[in-house]
């Protein structure tokens, strides 16, 4: 896949928080992709569990900020970014895998408790 290609999704990725637009996760991901939020955590399979899980972040008013370049390797974008909600941030990096057809099949989220802080 065009590494262009993959970093267009991740700033779709980031303006789907940014419009709090469950549509444009839908779109992102292939319907029997799975997500694991954060690395350790039991896994979301399929498009019905993941926009599931992805209404009640868009629904806390969380916010993403790329907080670095991302990068392409093969079929796979990692990036960092911050997630501010009210009152706390994260550091996390996502790590976005592809599948032929140009969308994401799996996402896995590398954050703990240790990454977050208070934002004022």
């Amino acid at each position: 896949m065009d590494h262009s290609k993959m970093i267009d999704m991740v700033h779709k990725y980031v303006e789907a928080f940014d419009k709090q637009d469950i549509s444009i996760i839908r779109d992102i991901y292939a319907d029997d992709a799975c997500v694991e939020d954060p690395v350790g955590t039991d896994t979301h399979n399929g498009i019905d569990a993941i926009c599931e899980f992805y209404d009640n972040a868009l629904s806390s008013g969380a916010k993403l900020e790329l907080s670095g370049e991302p990068r392409c390797a093969g079929n796979a974008v990692a990036f960092p970014f911050q997630v501010k909600m009210p009152g706390i941030a994260i550091d996390i990096i996502d790590v976005f895998e592809f599948n032929g057809q140009g969308k994401v099949n799996s996402m896995k989220a590398y954050w703990s408790d240790g990454n977050m802080q208070a934002d004022e």
